[in-house]
């Protein structure tokens, strides 16, 4: 496993809540990251790991393929891939997002 992938397995391991985003919580480089961001700040999020892939184009690269995703951003919640921002959307459309992070322990 290469040192990106060791990371981003470590990463979203070790943190209940990470999104893959453009940009930071306070300054978001895309609208499907500000949207991702907002949805869990809706949803009480405290306790966030955010990435930005714009920092590091392996890490931007390498996110695509430990996922087999093709876009960014990217939710991981307790580990698991869950989706970009349209899944997310979704999800909190009908609840389901509210009760996987409020299970994760990342909401106050």
């Amino acid at each position: 496993m290469s040192d990106v992938q060791t990371f981003i397995k470590d990463t979203v391991s070790d943190n209940p809540v990470v999104l893959f985003m453009k940009g930071t919580v306070q300054f978001p480089q895309c609208g499907f990251s500000g949207s991702a961001v907002q949805i869990l700040r809706q949803n009480g999020v405290t306790k966030l790991v955010t990435v930005n892939v714009l920092e590091d184009d392996e890490v931007r690269q390498g996110i695509k393929t430990y996922s087999q995703w093709p876009t960014i951003p990217q939710l991981y919640v307790k580990g698991e891939f869950i989706g970009g921002s349209d899944i997310m959307n979704e999800m909190n459309a009908s609840g389901e997002l509210k009760t996987l992070l409020e299970e994760s322990g990342a909401t106050s």
